[in-house]
């Protein structure tokens, strides 16, 4: 596909990530969540403070919510939208970011129509800390009843970068040059802090319709890891890149060949230091599960060999950040008998080094996406917690510096 151009501030920053950290010990910290809270989503703010964003039940309907914790302390909840009609799911969920000024970025998925699947994803901003909250943006202009999901925001400059997984073409209601119905399709935007959209840009016309997207910034360039969908239902994880103003073509990160005709429900990790990146994901090419890694030197251009950093039952919801050493720091759910573990280790173009079980899930539901996050303070994770009633909560674990 021909690289479509997106206007975006030539100077890209991003906050420093993860230095190298102790696993040895991690510590439960209090959370402001009420009942039923869960799938949290973490970020850790220039200014070093650690955001959360979560869902819980409130009234007939839910709540998106998030807090701030600065030296200790939890600031929050706040509500950032309340409603009977917002599409809740527990792989396509609300996100927090922060732009360079401290304007806070959430955003999450509203239904739009009578279909399951009709749902819009909305970002609202917040300049008070959290206390309220601006209208909703709309990224994508279509006009269509569709799925638009999986929602990745990156701040860039004094911007943020959304990506999504558009459903415009699915069902055939919106055809552009080179769209195929039944196919989902990432696109991008650029958001600035007083709500002002870009016209949305397609960079990829056919991708796997339901895993997570994710965004890092190395140097001056966005990097946007996806899983890929090919005519032959190879589903690998590819990369994009905006540089100058201009989408890449995608490319493999590492051809895994993992034919499947569905989707496994199951997106990569990003995470970008400097010209540093590294790609976390799952496969189970071959009928061999794994949780594989692979790290660039030059900015994403290119990536050196998968190393694969699981156990040996590995269910994959991986994320990832980058350590000043140039370690990884990888976090995946993997089978433990009939139970969910939680596994975080330090991984290097070797393999890992060491390797720390964080939590075990024994109970009916799942653990879901853990999601990680560096501050000043330490090392973060955060997950949904199943409960011995039946119901759910959010845990989080430090691991202080």
């Amino acid at each position: 596909m021909r690289p479509r151009h997106l206007l975006v501030a030539a100077a890209l920053t991003l906050a420093s990530p993860a230095p190298a950290q102790d696993l040895s010990a991690f510590e439960d910290v209090p959370l402001p969540v009420g009942a039923g809270a869960r799938e949290p989503s973490l970020f850790a703010a220039p200014d070093g403070r650690l955001l959360m964003s979560w869902t819980e039940p409130s009234g007939s309907g839910y709540a998106v919510r998030m807090a701030t914790l600065a030296g200790g302390t939890w600031s929050g909840p706040h509500d950032v939208t309340v409603s009977p009609d917002l599409f809740v799911n527990w792989a396509d969920f609300p996100s927090v970011s922060a732009f360079a000024d401290g304007t806070l970025a959430v955003h999450w998925l509203q239904r739009s129509g009578r279909s399951g699947y009709a749902y819009d994803a909305l970002i609202a901003l917040s300049r008070d800390g959290g206390a309220s909250w601006g209208p909703p943006a709309v990224p994508h202009r279509d006009g269509t009843q569709s799925q638009n999901g999986f929602v990745s925001l990156v701040p860039v400059a004094e911007s943020m970068v959304a990506v999504w997984l558009d459903g415009r073409a699915y069902d055939g209601a919106l055809l552009e040059d080179g769209a195929l119905p039944g196919r989902m399709q990432l696109r991008a935007a650029v958001l600035s802090a007083d709500r002002a959209v870009t016209p949305d840009a397609a960079i990829d016309l056919s991708t796997c319709s339901c895993c997570q997207t994710d965004a890092a910034v190395a140097g001056d360039t966005v990097l946007v890891a996806y899983r890929d969908r090919s005519p032959a239902e190879i589903r690998d994880i590819s990369l994009v890149r905006l540089r100058g103003g201009e989408w890449s073509a995608p490319v493999p990160v590492h051809a895994d060949n993992w034919e499947i005709p569905g989707c496994p429900v199951n997106g990569p990790s990003i995470a970008a230091r400097g010209d540093a990146a590294v790609v976390a994901w799952f496969t189970a090419a071959g009928d061999q599960p794994a949780v594989k890694i692979a790290f660039s030197g030059d900015r994403g251009e290119s990536f050196g060999d998968a190393v694969r950093v699981d156990r040996g039952q590995p269910v994959g919801r991986v994320d990832a950040l980058l350590s000043e050493d140039g370690s990884a720091l990888v976090s995946w759910v993997e089978w433990d008998g009939q139970d969910e573990a939680l596994l975080i280790c330090r991984a290097t173009t070797s393999g890992c080094e060491s390797t720390r079980r964080i939590a075990v899930n024994a109970e009916g539901n799942s653990m879901n996406f853990p999601r990680m996050a560096m501050t000043s303070d330490g090392l973060y994770l955060a997950w949904t917690q199943p409960l011995p009633d039946g119901s759910d909560s959010i845990r989080m674990v430090r691991s202080p510096r």
